[in-house]
């Protein structure tokens, strides 16, 4: 058995496709906390959190805790067979902690993608009605549906068509680069939910759009927060002609944000929401919670799935919950996010490079332009500054439909002596980059 990376690396491209992309190829061993080692015992700083996954830290005793007493009660026994206690409480849980006062109901399935599905479903089944709407640099998985929902061509779509039909795609409110040239957040509830507006004279029938399916913060398309009045105006958009609002909180859910859900931060109640990554802190597990007369719309039997709300994922992610609250984590997203934004910032000041700095709480980024009258995306440099961290222990990740944008995920329990020691290898980075440009 391979002990180095590189002949761990050598199994792996024998064995895999070369389509499941890695972002390093460093292999791991184990992890704690903010940290990970990799076979060859080199330790790395995690500001990466397994994509948004790991907000308590890797390894977090009271979570490992659970699994195992649940792991020795029993694993599976499929909730369509026989159901148990820890699905019900997580529900009632979700049910009870997402935005609004009105009854809801809950399910659970495996990915972030299933629950997009899910909601879809849901929607669709409850309006009677085909369409959807969604956003431009959105994404929202890599099944049929969720592609088809989701903006960026390569890699996520190339050579995967045809398509779902009935789906709409209109711009976002990327004010970085405003597709109206209004040229900031306080238009947005004019000029795109204008566009919006007009989309139903000239894209779709109103009375045929079943949902408007969009991310508070989109992710993979460039961490671009929807200004709050923009969310606002879409919920009374769609309110008025009868649309499912889903919000895609797959990423931005669970503190990420500073708070509980981003869409507390924006000031709106979705009619439906979608949950996953952060939810049970590693274990596989998505959720969607909705109104109960939506969720309630599909036949007995209708939704479901074989492993849909694991027990020993369900109890992970109860645990999971009691972290939050018990370890204050929102209030620490947010201060880890003020304290990355005004490193970020620093840097923005100090090189030309830094277009943009942009997030919610811990889901903070850097977009990286050439020029920064034409925006010219920097994603050569922002490939190489990636490499160039995480040959130096750090791990992050880079996004973007124009693959120019930085993003740090970092576990909420990160210390704050980690956090700085990672953004200072980044700042080295940049300063590589900028005496390189001469």
């Amino acid at each position: 058995m391979g002990t180095t990376n590189r002949e761990l690396l050598e199994r792996r491209n024998r064995a895999v496709p070369r389509g499941p992309f890695n972002t390093t190829t460093f292999f791991a061993r184990s992890a704690s906390g903010a940290r990970v080692t990799d076979v060859e015992g080199r330790e790395f700083i995690d500001l990466a959190g397994g994509i948004a996954v790991i907000g308590t830290g890797h390894g977090h005793p009271r979570i490992l805790a659970a699994a195992r007493e649940q792991i020795e009660r029993f694993v599976h026994t499929c909730f369509h067979v026989m159901p148990y206690e820890p699905y019900v409480r997580l529900a009632e849980e979700l049910n009870a902690r997402t935005p609004g006062t009105h009854p809801k109901k809950t399910m659970m399935v495996n990915s972030g993608a299933e629950a997009v599905e899910n909601a879809v479903k849901v929607a669709r089944c409850y309006t009677r009605r085909p369409a959807m709407i969604c956003f431009e640099n959105g994404f929202h998985g890599r099944t049929l549906l969720g592609m088809s929902l989701t903006s960026k061509i390569v890699p996520y779509k190339k050579s995967f068509g045809p398509f779902a039909d009935e789906v709409y795609r209109l711009p976002f409110a990327y004010c970085y680069r405003c597709p109206f040239g209004a040229g900031g957040p306080e238009s947005c509830d004019v000029e795109c939910a204008r566009n919006l507006e007009h989309a139903f004279v000239t894209l779709v029938d109103p009375d045929a759009v079943a949902a408007i399916v969009y991310e508070p913060v989109q992710g993979e398309g460039g961490f671009i927060p929807a200004p709050a009045r923009f969310a606002q105006r879409v919920h009374e958009i769609a309110a008025a002609r009868g649309i499912v609002t889903v919000a895609d909180e797959v990423q931005t859910a669970f503190g990420r944000t500073g708070r509980l859900f981003a869409s507390d931060v924006l000031g709106v109640v979705p009619d439906v929401i979608t949950m996953a990554k952060s939810l049970a802190s590693g274990f596989p597990l998505s959720a969607v919670t909705g109104r109960a007369e939506i969720m309630d719309a599909p036949e007995v039997g209708g939704l479901g799935g074989t492993y849909a709300g694991n027990p020993v994922s369900c109890a992970a992610a109860l645990a999971t919950l009691e972290v939050i609250d018990e370890e204050k984590l929102c209030d620490r997203g947010a201060r880890v996010g003020e304290i990355i934004r005004s490193r970020l910032g620093a840097m923005q000041e100090r090189f030309p490079m830094v277009g943009d700095v942009r997030g919610l709480g811990a889901m903070m980024a850097m977009e990286l332009v050439t020029d920064r009258k034409t925006k010219a995306p920097a994603a050569a440099q922002t490939k190489e500054l990636g490499a160039y961290v995480r040959d130096r222990g750090v791990v992050l990740l880079t996004c973007g439909s124009l693959s120019n944008v930085v993003r740090l995920l970092p576990p909420l329990l990160i210390t704050d002596e980690d956090l700085h020691r990672g953004l200072d290898v980044v700042e080295e980075g940049l300063g590589m980059l900028a005496k390189k440009a001469g």
